[in-house]
């Protein structure tokens, strides 16, 4: 009896501690793993400080989320954002390590709502060989100069003279961001499909602005079903541009199988043909993820610049003198390989400083493929990493008067009493700038379309300097959330230049 009493009284204990010991063992875990993260601050249960992040990007200073936990943790802290505990890096070495090494020690990881809008087979969301497979093969298609100079330059020369040229007339209001989005498409478009502009092209371009609204959106459950959700609406707009899409490489590939060729061989072609990808699912992903990076990342470009430029005379009047030039000589009818590579040194600089401002891409999600150490701290496997560019390029420490317009600092200058002491230290200097800018991405997804903006930017500058004059139709600012625009497409009064002489 004594026995069976003292069995009754040990089984609650016995339940207590099975109840605790699970619970014990998780916490402790969980504070184990915290310990070896960088310092910072989960937020509110759930949703974390993603409100504070998308703030942040909403308002005038997007910098204000890195810049304040910077102060308070240093250049890698931890927060918890898009549901998930997140390390974000503002190290320059940090970033260029974690693009580095990607495949090996981190995997590329973005938010669910950009996976599912953008497909699994999408050249940004793939991974491994086939990932390899496309970037190879992208880099080929547009930016190798070969085929830039011989295949690409007279679409991209022709497209952008039809839509300001030919388009604009004296004294016209241009809302800017539209027209370079709608120049940008038509150029992608005939690039990847060898479709010309048309209602079909601009039914395409209007629910691309849907799908990259939804972006960064919060895709809560159901929220996919719910049409008058933003992200409901990007996920109809994915659907409708996917059917379309479908529908031309259906039809590629009927004609391929029939011995049928046409006689403009366009990126869809050779990859079908020479790459060999014939699931449609891959092909269609692969060029709606590409018509997203190609048109849309250039057109913001454009924007920013004519922008940045109307804000500083000094750096227009130096751009206009620079293309007036190139105008002005003998067989200055159009414009050339040779204008682009060996004539447009300030341009280029304007380019640069253009993309280190605009910051399209303000940073790269990554997920630890194995536990790695940063800075002394243990990034446990699986865990997320932000790499913020943004938070580089707009440093005081790396950039002087960095929130300043200043294409000169691009510029090597020449002084004709400096020593060659002198000159190494200005060399190293003009160095470190570049290994601190990282506009295009880096390491295995590198941004396969650098050499292409980059052109494209340099032709539509070439014919508005020396086209147009042109002034701000009213205020304008600049949003950054999902990704950087004015709030009003930065609408401009133009008018035409009789002569450039």
């Amino acid at each position: 009896m004594k026995n069976w009493i003292s069995t009754l009284e040990f089984e609650p204990l016995l339940l207590l501690v099975l109840l605790i010991l699970p619970v014990a063992v998780i916490w402790f875990a969980r504070k184990r793993s915290r310990l070896s993260l960088p310092p910072g601050k989960q937020g509110f249960p759930l949703v974390g400080e993603t409100m504070q992040f998308i703030s942040a990007y909403r308002s005038d200073h997007p910098n204000s989320f890195m810049d304040e936990r910077m102060e308070m943790h240093g250049q890698v802290f931890t927060s918890h954002v898009f549901g998930e505990t997140t390390v974000f890096s503002s190290d320059p070495d940090v970033n260029r390590h974690v693009l580095q090494k990607e495949g090996r020690l981190f995997q590329s990881s973005y938010p669910s709502s950009i996976g599912a809008l953008l497909g699994k087979n999408s050249i940004v969301i793939s991974r491994g060989p086939y990932h390899k497979q496309l970037h190879s093969f992208t880099l080929a298609s547009f930016s190798n100069q070969t085929v830039l100079r011989d295949c690409l330059l007279s679409d991209i020369d022709r497209l952008i003279r039809q839509n300001t040229i030919d388009a604009w007339k004296d004294g016209q209001t241009v809302i800017l961001h539209e027209q370079a989005k709608k120049m940008t498409f038509e150029i992608a478009v005939k690039q990847l499909m060898s479709r010309k502009p048309g209602e079909w092209t601009d039914g395409l371009r209007r629910d691309y602005g849907l799908v990259i609204d939804g972006f960064l959106s919060i895709p809560f459950p159901f929220a996919r079903l719910l049409p008058f959700t933003i992200y409901g609406r990007a996920i109809r707009a994915k659907l409708r541009i996917a059917q379309q899409i479908r529908s031309v490489v259906t039809e590629k590939i009927r004609g391929f199988a029939s011995g049928v060729r046409s006689d403009v061989v366009d990126v869809l072609d050779k990859l079908l043909m020479e790459e060999g990808i014939k699931e449609e699912d891959k092909a269609v992903d692969y060029v709606f993820s590409l018509l997203v990076g190609i048109h849309e990342t250039t057109s913001i470009a454009m924007t920013c610049v004519v922008k940045f430029l109307t804000e500083n005379p000094a750096a227009m009047a130096e751009l206009r003198k620079e293309h007036d030039k190139i105008k002005n000589q003998p067989d200055g009818g159009g414009f050339t390989w040779n204008n682009y590579k060996n004539m447009m040194p300030f341009t280029q600089c304007v380019i640069t400083e253009t993309l280190r401002m605009s910051n399209i891409a303000s940073g790269v999600f990554r997920r630890c493929a194995t536990d790695v150490d940063i800075k002394g701290f243990k990034i446990p496997k699986g865990r997320k990493i932000f790499a913020s560019f943004r938070a580089v390029h707009m440093n005081e420490d790396y950039f002087e008067d960095a929130r300043t317009f200043n294409p000169w600092r691009w510029m090597k200058k020449v002084d004709e009493d400096e020593t060659e002491e002198d000159s190494k230290k200005k060399t190293a200097t003009a160095s470190d700038k570049k290994r601190l800018l990282c506009v295009f991405g880096g390491g295995p997804r590198l941004c396969p379309g650098y050499e292409l903006s980059r052109l494209e930017l340099c032709v539509f500058l070439h014919y508005l300097v020396t086209s147009f004059t042109w002034d701000a139709a009213g205020e304008d600012s600049m949003i950054f959330f999902p990704t950087i625009r004015t709030v009003k497409g930065f609408p401009i009064r133009v008018s035409h230049r009789s002569s450039c002489k």
